[in-house]
């Protein structure tokens, strides 16, 4: 790519990092090496089987395996995996070595403090020119929507986890 753009998928609706791993299979199809990187997310996916079969896409996940849900859930171990999590994120950004980089939930991060408003913003303006980099989680500061190309909200209209439906494999996880 000549230019790579700054994306935010952020909102209360479901579709999030859905929409990051549809950009992740258009851009293999076109052969680009992408870094996707979560923050936060617990168990097993679907998606993490699918995507480790791409040669292009390198994956990694930060945490204990566990989805935090509350501040007062975050443990020691949390906070030092988190900040190992951010500085390879950073490192991979910074190499140059991908035409996409994917930081998701990287939003809840920063609501529990496990990253700061400012390294996120380190990331946006140390950004090489030619990566793409998008940023997903509820919750996007203005400060950091202001700086993004692209930004889109997902909005919950109606969701069955509402009724006590939880995430469902093949659909949710």
């Amino acid at each position: 790519m000549k230019k790579g753009y700054i994306q935010i998928y952020t909102g209360n609706g479901k579709g999030k990092t859905t929409a990051a791993l549809g950009l992740i299979t258009r851009a293999v199809g076109n052969n680009f090496k992408i870094f996707f990187c979560q923050f936060l997310k617990g168990t097993d996916y679907g998606e993490i089987k699918t995507i480790a079969s791409f040669a292009t896409v390198k994956h990694e996940r930060y945490g204990r395996g566990v989805f935090i849900r509350k501040k007062e859930f975050v443990t020691d171990e949390d906070i030092k995996l988190m900040r190992e999590g951010y500085e390879s994120l950073k490192n991979a950004l910074l190499s140059k070595n991908y035409d996409i980089v994917i930081a998701d939930e990287i939003f809840g991060a920063l609501k529990f403090d496990l990253v700061s408003l400012e390294e996120i913003k380190f990331l946006i303006r140390n950004k090489p020119e030619q990566t793409e980099l998008i940023l997903t989680g509820r919750n996007a500061p203005d400060e950091i929507i202001d700086l993004a190309d692209l930004v889109t909200e997902m909005k919950e209209i109606k969701h069955y986890f509402k009724q006590g439906v939880f995430a469902r494999k093949g659909i949710e996880k």
